[in-house]
């Protein structure tokens, strides 16, 4: 039986996060909403509750019953579930005045506490709260503090039940590992025994029992989620698996050739379908980016089925849905938000039922699965794609005659990338091809052609992107080659937006 930690979600920014830094424990968790307690498992040895951007005072806020679990799980409160636990108890939570937030230092700590152990007075936390606990119930006892925060922290007397006002799961707090250590380990007990190995592992039975002797087809996209879904259940349940790779016209330079080798080369059972033609074809003349998106969207859906009923018998469609799609997470009006499918409309006209092999994993941990599978490296560290391609890195109209000009300049840009050792560095990288043409001089001539703008970005998770400051020789170098070597193109600008404001694609 697989143990876990379970973190209720109040509708924090960074509930997410904590699960990360669980993950990175190897410790298996769930992120639920704050009334959806799984009380019947017998796998969970401990609780985490998250922040949330409500007060305990507000009509709105997220309250929870935790005297089931109170007692017989450890409990660890951050923040707002702090000051929950604290007010709910007895305890007094008031405006803190001015909102803390930011980098502090804990004063005063407990060192005997295990909650702290191996953590030492100094050290820097962040803090993000509007209130703050001025008094803790007759049967809490604080543990920590800052210069302004009296009750940084608190444990409740001869109880495995803590609080702490600052976010551990934040990287400015420098010993957050620590403390989330000393609670799922040495306080919750965990074994530390998930990896991606025992994922693969556990996964692969439960596929074989989950889907036995049936057909299964899976949508490719020559991207990472996809792929590594595939290449697990083609372990769990080879012939029986086909894959369905549709190449809509607007992909990178000889990626679907390319794409279709790795895939043969690792075993798939793979229909590479080239519908380019009737795609181009539907988006003549379109020019407003989110209709570019429909009508690609609505042709892969069209497309893919037509060739998924060519397969006899299935009665399965498998997406590579991953954990942050698929989190109930909470608005902060309360609604929950559920999980969406990466192929939307598929499962219902296609009438199939859904398999989402990953769907427990953050993107990383499906990279470490990737490799443990024995994936070729470059198909797992893939940059993400959009996607409708390069529909939406052509600013206009698409014909055929501008994905192939687009096609040779993304070309020279993203080899460029890796011939300098700049790709891995790179969260997102790309040109775009502008609506514009602009004079120029080639061979004592003038010229009125296109121009490109490049785009890299570094990032974590695509929710915010700052652009990367790649070096001058190296944009000398693409630019030089771009103008040279692409016939159409007489300049090259470099997009230095972040996001937000911007966004990483310009469509």
């Amino acid at each position: 039986m697989q143990e876990k930690i379970i973190i209720l979600d109040f509708g924090s920014q960074t509930t997410q996060l904590i699960g990360r830094r669980v993950r990175e424990l190897n410790t298996y968790c769930e992120i639920v909403p704050y009334n959806k307690f799984p009380h019947d498992d017998p796998s969970v040895i401990g609780v985490i509750l998250s922040g949330s951007p409500f007060s305990v005072y507000d009509d709105k806020a997220f309250k929870v019953d935790l005297s089931k679990i109170r007692g017989r799980l450890p409990i660890l409160g951050i923040c707002y579930g702090a000051q929950f636990m604290a007010y709910t108890n007895g305890g007094t939570v008031e405006p803190a005045g001015t909102r803390e937030y930011g980098r502090a230092h804990l004063a005063k700590i407990d060192e005997s506490n295990p909650l702290f152990k191996d953590i030492k007075a100094g050290s820097q936390v962040w803090m993000s709260h509007g209130d703050t606990i001025t008094s803790i119930p007759q049967n809490f006892h604080p543990i920590a503090s800052t210069d302004s925060v009296a009750i940084a922290a608190y444990q409740a007397d001869d109880e495995k039940l803590w609080g702490v006002q600052f976010h551990p799961e934040v990287y400015h707090t420098e010993d957050g590992t620590q403390l989330l250590k000393n609670f799922v380990v040495d306080i919750c007990g965990s074994r530390q025994d998930w990896d991606a190995a025992s994922f693969i592992d556990t996964t692969v039975a439960a596929l074989r029992e989950q889907l036995g002797d049936d057909k299964v087809v899976l949508g490719l996209s020559g991207g990472v989620d996809s792929s590594v879904a595939a290449v697990l259940l083609n372990r769990a349940i080879g012939k029986n698996l086909t894959c369905i790779f549709v190449d809509h016209g607007m992909l990178r330079k000889n990626e679907f050739k390319n794409v279709l080798r790795d895939y043969e080369g690792l075993g798939l059972n793979v229909i590479g379908v080239d519908a380019s033609e009737e795609f181009f074809n539907e988006l003549k003349g379109v020019t407003e980016p989110e209709r570019k998106r429909k009508i690609i969207g609505k042709g892969f859906i069209d497309v893919f089925d037509r060739e998924a009923h060519k397969v006899k018998d299935v009665k399965w469609l498998a997406q590579g849905t991953i954990y942050p799609d698929c989190i109930e997470s909470l608005s902060i009006t309360g609604t929950v938000i559920k999980s969406h499918h990466n192929v939307g409309g598929l499962p219902e006209k296609m009438n199939l039922k859904l398999c989402e092999p990953l769907r427990l994993l953050f993107k990383d941990e499906v990279r470490a699965v990737g490799r443990e599978l024995g994936m070729p490296e470059h198909l797992i560290k893939r940059h993400p794609f959009p996607g409708p391609g390069l529909a939406v890195r052509i600013l206009g109209d698409i014909t055929p005659e501008k994905v192939a000009v687009l096609q040779e300049a993304d070309d020279i840009f993203i080899q460029g990338l890796r011939d300098w050792g700049l790709y891995d560095q790179v969260w997102q990288a790309g040109v775009i091809l502008l609506p514009v043409q602009s004079v120029g001089v080639m061979g004592d001539e003038r010229t009125y052609e296109r121009a490109v703008a490049l785009r890299a970005v570094t990032s974590t998770d695509a929710m915010t992107a700052d652009w990367a400051r790649l070096p001058y020789d190296f944009l000398a170098k693409v630019s030089n080659d771009i103008i040279n070597k692409v016939k159409g193109v007489n300049r090259v600008t470099y997009d230095i937006s972040s996001k937000p404001p911007a966004t990483i694609e310009w469509e």
